[in-house]
């Protein structure tokens, strides 16, 4: 295929009954660095790269907009552990976030760094708020958040004859 267009243009639409069907143009150089990138995922064609990128913006846009959803989340921050009272500083936070706090893993890197990856779950401006406050502590660095945007009712399953919530 020939990409001639410096901008992404929309030049044609059909409606089939569950898919809507757009062309793109793009230039030679976006379209094989495209074509890379979606070699390098594995993905089988260019559709689907499409539809997982416009989804991962249009989520990422909504939870920066809607106070109300609910995520799980992983936050990974790396840390000096001989920083003066950091390790009791970073538990005391967990245990101020019981609600949010699901599990801790902690690994040793080294003799003075530390990994801790967080489980979390509840409302994702909830668990930014938290992630703010465990990555701004003096000695904590090297964080990531990853949120992934949950439906209540995936919170909630049945394993005997009645149900409830876990948090």
């Amino acid at each position: 295929m020939s990409y001639n267009l410096r901008t992404l243009l929309i030049i044609r639409k059909q409606r089939s009954s569950t898919l809507e069907r757009f062309t793109i143009s793009l230039s030679d150089e976006l379209a094989a660095d495209f074509d890379q990138w979606i070699d390098a995922r594995g993905y089988k064609n260019r559709s689907e790269a499409v539809r997982d990128l416009l989804r991962k913006e249009i989520e990422t846009k909504r939870l920066d907009q809607d106070q109300t959803i609910h995520s799980v989340a992983t936050l990974s921050y790396v840390y000096n552990h001989h920083e003066r009272n950091l390790a009791e500083r970073l538990t005391a936070h967990q245990h101020e976030a019981h609600d949010l706090v699901v599990s801790t893993m902690h690994v040793h890197l080294d003799h003075d760094d530390c990994l801790e990856t967080l489980f979390l779950r509840g409302f994702t401006q909830q668990i930014r708020n938290f992630a703010e406050k465990i990555t701004a502590e003096t000695g904590v660095r090297h964080s990531a958040l990853n949120l992934i945007p949950v439906k209540v009712a995936a919170l909630h399953y049945a394993h005997h004859a009645h149900f409830h919530p876990h948090s």
